[in-house]
C-alpha cells in the first residue's frame, strides 16, 4: 500500500474500528500524522509568531485543530491494526488507562497527605514522606509506562496473520 492509498483509506474509514489494517497502511498514516504535525507547527509558528513564555506552551490552533481532527482516525487505524495481529482493538487504551490509574494514585496521594496536614501533624514533618510518595511514584509509572509503550510497538509492528481471523479477512 502507497502513501497516499494509507491516507484515503484511514481518512475514509474515519471511525471504523472493526477490520483489519495492514502494517503500510497504518505506518503510512502514522507518517502522514507526524508529517503533518510538524508542517502545521511550522504555519502556526509563521503565522502567529513564537508562544509567548508567560503563555501555555501548547500547540498553536492549526495543530490543535489537526491534531483533533484525526484522533479518531489514527485511533481507529491502530484498532484494525491489532485486530491484523490478532489482537483485540482496546488494547490499544492500555497505555492511557495505565497513566490514569497512576494520576488518580498520585491524586489520592495528595489528598491523603492533605488530611494527615489537617489533623494536625507538623507540615515540615510530612514533606519528607510526600517528597518520598511523590518521586517513588513518579519513578513507578515511567517505568511502567516506558514498558507498556515498547509492548504496544511491539504489537503494531508483528506481522499480519496470514488467515482470516475473528476480526475478518487479510485485507488487500
Amino acid at each position: 500500500m502507497s502513501f497516499t492509498e494509507a491516507i484515503k483509506t484511514c481518512l475514509s474509514k474515519y471511525v471504523t474500528f472493526s477490520g483489519r489494517a495492514r502494517r503500510s497502511e497504518y505506518w503510512w498514516f502514522i507518517l502522514f500524522a507526524v508529517l503533518g504535525g510538524i508542517l502545521f507547527s511550522l504555519l502556526d509558528l509563521a503565522l502567529f509568531g513564537a508562544p509567548q513564555p508567560t503563555a501555555s506552551s501548547g500547540n498553536g490552533p492549526l495543530t490543535s485543530v489537526f491534531n483533533l481532527a484525526i484522533l479518531l482516525p489514527v485511533l481507529a487505524a491502530a484498532w484494525r491494526r491489532l485486530h491484523d495481529t490478532g489482537r483485540p482493538g482496546w488494547y490499544i487504551l492500555i497505555p492511557m488507562m495505565v497513566s490514569a490509574a497512576f494520576l488518580g494514585a498520585m491524586f489520592l496521594g495528595v489528598m491523603t497527605f492533605g488530611v494527615i496536614e489537617r489533623a494536625g501533624v507538623d507540615s515540615d514533618t510530612l514533606r519528607g514522606g510526600a517528597s518520598a510518595f511523590g518521586i517513588t511514584g513518579l519513578i513507578i509509572a515511567g517505568f511502567v509506562q516506558l514498558v507498556v509503550s515498547v509492548l504496544m510497538l511491539y504489537w503494531l509492528t508483528r506481522p499480519s496473520q496470514p488467515e482470516a481471523n475473528e476480526y475478518g479477512p487479510v485485507p488487500t
